[in-house]
């Protein structure tokens, strides 16, 4: 008796549905960085929604705020964070005319900062609250994004991963421009993610506030578009049904505003290059050696993340395409510029971080929780000497410490009225008097040779008298403050100014503090 056709189908169909199980892992190779992101996800399903999708950005910034926010004021300010406490605390008029002189590429920083100091003060921890913050929100970010092109245990461990980097603390506990950087970097490929996927004028135009603010923070961080360009002529991530052509469209009307507004920046701050930079030298092919240990302010912890980071671009595939080029497009060409113009400087590249920790965090999502997590910790662990290096000192190397706080007592424990005090050399990156100044506030004795300030001159170095001698006339005694550790501090003041202290005064003790040496000269 043949069957009835209703059994025989139901039954033909049940034993492929059989077969189709059993063959499926045979026929279909999945990335192993898909399987543990949908463990993780499966693992995380009892929890509500909106709690699981805080966890991944929310573990790595409270994660960041903690470390960075820990020993914040431990390091002195050092010079660049002096200039910054010196831009921030002028008229907008007088910021305005620093611009058109010198470090106009650091102009909307420093008002941003100067409206900041107005709200917080200037104390240590003031001038440094906005990078942590803005590393915080880096972290947060890097774990959106991860989870956007990834899976959310990949954006989780990224993100965990960033906050624990040196180089994380380093740029978060300093008053400069590149923790913001890093931030808008991050913001503005998530933004161009978001566009891609579901167009919209809106999330375009977000796009490009982001890209702007990109620039105005860090002309340099805007390489970062030859990654973007390179994900929007893929159509990484894209909406089929937008059309190549018309998503290029939109992602030139965004980019366009963006340039028109930096565009003035860069032609003012080209100007300026020679002043700016003229401490930087031609790139080498050994900088590229150590651009990993420079920008994570580790050797051993950046050597871990490019391993991480390139195990993690061989598993992801395709999906690598806009992490991997948002590292390596932005190096390329920096290094190529730099082959011609001094520009090449490690900490330029901080912005490429996250996208680094990114595909770090793809590789450590294909291995079970407990093992990703012993990889941090081994991070972890492996950058603790450098952050405590980093919180004792800025400076780099970190042997090369200077002491303006010690310089600063020395001469607040000694001074009497009528004190004047001497820089040697004033004219340098050194900014010896913003050191003092900055510790001693309205207790600084007088800069005799001083004849116009940093604010008026519309620079960061003030202005000091032709004829030393008269101006030093009637003093009854000089705190000499000069760079290096010296037996005989007068010896190496050069020039008229160093003439009129030898036949003037008398040096009466001398006090040595690192990177520098404070001597009390009398009649």
């Amino acid at each position: 008796m043949l069957p009835h056709p209703a059994r025989a189908f139901q039954r033909a169909r049940a034993g492929s549905h059989i077969t189709g199980r059993l063959s499926a892992p045979l026929c279909e190779a999945r990335p192993v960085a898909d399987l543990s992101d949908r463990r993780a996800t499966r693992d995380a399903a009892r929890l509500p929604h909106s709690l699981r999708t805080a966890a991944v950005w929310l573990a790595p910034a409270l994660l960041t705020l903690v470390v960075t926010g820990t020993g914040l004021t431990g390091a002195q300010l050092w010079r660049d964070e002096l200039a910054t406490w010196s831009a921030a605390t002028r008229s907008v008029g007088d910021l305005f005319r620093l611009a058109g002189t010198i470090d106009a590429a650091t102009g909307p920083y420093y008002l941003l900062m100067h409206g900041w100091v107005a709200l917080a003060g200037d104390s240590v921890a003031a001038l440094r609250l906005p990078s942590a913050l803005a590393m915080t929100g880096a972290a947060a970010l890097t774990a959106v994004l991860g989870r956007r092109l990834v899976g959310a245990r990949t954006g989780l461990l990224a993100g965990l991963l960033f906050a624990l980097l040196p180089g994380t603390s380093r740029y978060a506990q300093e008053a400069r421009p590149y923790a913001l950087a890093t931030l808008f970097a991050v913001l503005a490929t998530l933004l161009l993610v978001e566009a891609l996927r579901r167009p919209g004028w809106a999330r375009w135009a977000g796009y490009a506030v982001a890209l702007a603010a990109l620039g105005l923070t860090h002309l340099i961080a805007l390489t970062l578009l030859a990654a973007h360009a390179v994900a929007v002529l893929a159509g990484t991530g894209a909406d089929p049904a937008g059309g190549p052509g018309r998503r290029r469209w939109w992602w030139l009307a965004a980019v366009a505003p963006a340039l028109v507004l930096v565009a003035p920046l860069v032609l003012v701050a080209r100007g300026q290059r020679g002043r700016q930079l003229e401490w930087v030298d031609l790139v080498r092919p050994v900088d590229l050696v150590t651009l990993p240990g420079g920008v994570a302010q580790s050797t051993a912890v950046g050597g871990l993340l490019v391993g991480l980071a390139a195990l993690g671009a061989a598993r992801l595939g395709r999906r690598a395409l806009l992490p991997g080029c948002a590292v390596v497009l932005p190096v390329l060409l920096l290094f190529a510029a730099g082959l011609v113009v001094p520009l090449w400087v490690p900490r330029y590249l901080v912005f490429v971080v996250p996208f680094a920790c990114l595909l770090a965090g793809a590789a450590l999502a294909a291995v079970p929780l407990p093992g990703a997590l012993a990889v941090l910790v081994l991070a972890g662990l492996l950058g603790l000497p450098d952050q405590a290096a980093l919180r004792r000192t800025h400076e780099w190397p970190r042997s090369a410490r200077i002491d303006y706080r010690g310089a600063a007592d020395v001469i607040a424990a000694g001074q009497r009225p009528g004190d004047a005090v001497v820089y040697s050399p004033r004219h340098s990156w050194l900014f010896l008097d913003l050191g003092v100044e900055y510790r001693l506030r309205d207790r600084t004795p007088r800069d005799a040779l001083l004849v116009e300030g940093p604010a008026r001159r519309g620079d960061l170095w003030a202005a000091e008298c032709d004829r030393p001698a008269e101006c030093l006339a009637g003093v009854p005694r000089v705190w000499l403050v000069v760079s290096g550790r010296r037996t005989d501090p007068v010896a190496a003041v050069t020039g008229a100014k160093g003439a009129a202290l030898r036949d003037g005064f008398t040096v009466r003790q001398v006090w040595q503090r690192p990177g520098l040496t404070v001597a009390l000269l009398t009649r």
